[in-house]
């Protein structure tokens, strides 16, 4: 899985009630034909991106088809998780 791109939008909370700030990230993903997640259409990672206190999360994800906008339901492995959450570390605010 390599990231090629991304969207982000930093998500307004009119409630008040999410304290902290919340990013939300469309992350464009180059697949291996071979890998279970490929799809002709693409594929995209949606991130909730947690900040508060200092601290940073991944606060959910979706995988999503690209050219349907449907969850697919799969699961970020250890390693992918930990790529994720650096990348929206470092592109945040950009």
């Amino acid at each position: 899985m390599e990231i090629t791109g991304h969207t982000v939008e930093l998500l307004n909370d009119p409630t008040g009630i999410i304290e902290g700030d919340r990013y939300e990230f469309f992350l464009d993903l180059n697949l291996d034909e071979e890998d279970e997640l490929y799809t002709e259409g693409g594929v995209k990672l949606r991130v909730l991106f947690a900040v508060q206190d200092g601290r940073e999360w991944i606060a959910n994800y979706d995988f999503i088809e690209a050219a349907t906008g449907k969850a697919m339901g799969f699961a970020l492995e250890e390693d992918e998780e930990k790529e994720v959450l650096e990348y929206c570390r470092t592109h945040k605010d950009a």
